[in-house]
């Protein structure tokens, strides 16, 4: 989501980046607090509440961080950026992590020296209308006016497939997904585009979200994942071992509600040594052997904090599709923890 195409800029912070290095974990200790780069406000994914206590998605793999690293789930502070800062402020040093719906594409993991860890949810683009205008297929949006964030290769996908198609569209530029929202519902724009999930969020958030729909087609892939600088392999093996502990703790049948009484051994070799109770995983990373234990305890295991935050019981109302986990014939999958 939000694929930025405009690298010139990010140059001198990858360069500074570079210095920032291998010192992530021993910062994150020393401060005493995670800081964690999320979207400007995305509901159910990234958004601060009534009290301005920030929950999501996205959130929910920041305090799992946390809880691994520094035994407190509420030891994060969560930086918001856009787009266009989001890359800057992590190369720059100024967030640690990323976990803002960013889809890990060829130039971001080589170009900018960024390291994906992981996939924790698997989007494509789509296109919300009014379903006053009647409109069933995006192919019918000739001549269209289009919402799209500017700085971002979800403009270069609107235009292949306007292109493609051989029909035209009106762009209206905005920055944030909250500038969006204002605009499309202002009927500044025809349609809204950006990936399908941000587009069931941004709906959530209407009056009447049952008054707009999401078109069936999706144009384009979109892994989104968590995101840590080039160069600092251990604090990405961190990050990437704490998302992976709350995918395999789903499958596994671990969570938030038995983890502790799980965590004093079972007859499940892989459940032990992801807990802790044998082995020593937590060695290899820099932590003790209770670090899966809190980052599942924080918020729940993939599945507990999928329908939580986003799944069908809630505004947003996404299915797993293919964030199920591969036994259930999705994409969600972790290497094993041996």
């Amino acid at each position: 989501m939000q694929k930025s195409v405009f690298y010139g800029a990010l140059a001198a912070a990858v360069v500074i980046g570079g210095a920032v290095g291998a010192a992530t974990l021993d910062d994150v200790k020393a401060r005493g607090n995670l800081n964690c780069g999320v979207s400007t406000g995305l509901v159910g994914f990234a958004a601060p509440d009534a009290s301005g206590n920030w929950e999501g998605f996205d959130v929910a793999v920041c305090r799992a961080v946390a809880a691994a690293v520094l035994g407190d789930p509420q030891a994060v502070e969560f930086i918001p950026t856009t787009g266009k800062t989001r890359f800057t402020a992590l190369a720059s040093g100024e967030v640690d992590m990323l976990a803002r719906n960013t889809t890990w594409t060829f130039s971001r993991d080589t170009d900018l020296k960024l390291d994906f860890i992981g996939v924790n949810y698997y989007d494509g683009q789509g296109f919300m209308v009014p379903k006053a205008l009647g409109v069933t297929s995006a192919k019918d949006l000739d001549g269209a006016t289009v919402c799209i964030q500017t700085g971002t290769t979800t403009e270069l996908n609107l235009a292949d497939f306007f292109r493609v198609n051989n029909i035209s569209y009106e762009p209206v530029p905005i920055e944030t997904n909250a500038e969006a929202q204002q605009q499309y519902l202002a009927e500044a724009c025809d349609v809204y585009t950006t990936d399908a999930s941000g587009l069931a969020a941004t709906r959530a958030a209407f009056e009447s979200p049952g008054d707009h729909v999401i078109l069936p087609e999706i144009i384009s892939k979109e892994p989104l994942g968590p995101v840590v600088r080039h160069g600092d392999n251990e604090w990405g093996d961190i990050v990437r071992w704490t998302l992976n502990a709350l995918i395999s703790a789903e499958e596994l049948g671990i969570t938030s509600a038995n983890v502790s009484e799980l965590a004093g051994g079972t007859n499940n070799p892989e459940i032990n040594r992801l807990l802790g109770s044998e082995g020593t995983l937590g060695d290899m990373i820099g932590l003790d052997s209770e670090w899966a234990q809190r980052a599942i305890m924080s918020e729940g295991n993939y599945g507990e904090i999928f329908e939580k935050n986003i799944g069908e019981n809630t505004p947003v109302g996404l299915a797993r599709g293919l964030n199920a986990q591969y036994t259930e014939g999705g994409l969600i999958y972790s290497p094993p923890f041996r």
